[in-house]
């Protein structure tokens, strides 16, 4: 009776045994063709991340031999878009053009999972937020705003994109290093809509993109009072940083990049990897950069999984804060 239930589970063993390999060749010859099919990208802003995100799946689908398909999913600051990625298949077929927003989403509670549910593929590009008015505001400085705000009677009316969105945070973090943040009142617009409403009257300044700014800026319709990185932006290096204009030692940039879900297999993350290495190399990316007012900054997946971590421990602590 033992030797027979001995035999049992022997055959059973090696049936399983036998299955398993017949499993394990297909799916390492799928990720030894990855990709087959077309590639998703979810976008999750609009404005220049989506511009940015768009040529990038054109030039990855030159490298990669099968089309990458960009998918704007906005809305919730990113929470949308990193919640359609994260319930995909960890596969590669589906990947998301990502950002800080994974941590400050997380952070500010609007996602259930932090940047350890994602895979980083590789950081393609760095921006960094600019502060803009109308050209006939009469401020032609950060401080002639400042000084304007302080002895006002009324609240300076400051375009969001969302709140808890990068940029919102940004705002706020400016604005109390100033000292004026009892003194500003947001108004909401949607992604891409900060020269428009600016334009139109509705908010007297706003923060975002320098690409959205540039060509009013050009126009003379609109003017950048400073940007709040450490460095000055190349393509507008006559706007100085915000700290060099009073604000303290203020230093905010995003970068963006690329991620796929937790348990992509290494093969496909180092597959997408290197085409995303090609896109940031092309002529055309930095053509792109010198006209929307982003920067190149490639790195690989370690590295960049590196800096999310790091990143995200910065974000949690001035969120914690309040600042």
């Amino acid at each position: 009776m033992k030797m027979r239930s001995f035999g049992v589970a022997t055959s059973w063993l090696a049936a399983s045994v036998a299955a398993a390999a017949l499993i394990a060749v297909p799916t390492a010859k799928a990720q030894e063709d990855f990709p087959t099919k077309p590639v998703e990208m979810t976008i999750l802003f609009g404005g220049t991340a989506q511009t940015i995100g768009q040529l990038l799946a054109d030039l990855m689908s030159k490298e990669l031999g099968q089309p990458v398909v960009p998918v704007s999913r906005t809305g919730g600051g990113g929470a949308i878009g990193y919640s359609h990625v994260h319930s995909t298949r960890p596969d590669g077929y589906n990947i998301v053009w990502n950002s800080n927003s994974i941590s400050s989403g997380y952070h500010q509670g609007n996602l259930p999972f932090n940047y350890e549910a994602f895979e980083p593929i590789a950081r393609v590009t760095v921006e960094v937020p600019a502060l803009a008015v109308r050209a006939d505001s009469g401020w032609e400085s950060l401080s002639d705003m400042v000084e304007a705000v302080k002895s006002g009677e009324t609240k300076l009316k400051m375009g969001a994109s969302g709140q808890g969105s990068f940029t919102d945070l940004t705002a706020k973090a400016l604005f109390q290093e100033l000292g004026i943040e009892d003194k500003v009142v947001y108004v909401p617009y949607g992604d891409g809509k900060a020269p428009v409403e600016l334009l139109a009257g509705r908010v007297d300044a706003a923060i975002q993109w320098p690409g959205q700014f540039i060509p009013h800026v050009q126009s003379g319709d609109l003017k950048m009072l400073c940007v709040t990185g450490s460095e000055r932006v190349e393509v507008i290096d006559d706007v100085p940083t915000c700290a060099e204009a009073g604000a303290g030692d203020l230093d905010i940039t995003m970068w963006r990049g690329l991620a796929a879900p937790e348990g992509t297999p290494q093969e496909v993350v180092e597959k997408l990897q290197e085409a995303a290495r090609k896109a940031a190399e092309s002529d055309q990316l930095k053509d792109a950069s010198g006209k929307l007012g982003f920067e190149i900054s490639f790195m690989d997946a370690q590295e960049f999984g590196e800096l999310i971590a790091k990143d995200d421990e910065v974000i949690a602590e001035l969120l914690k804060s309040g600042n």
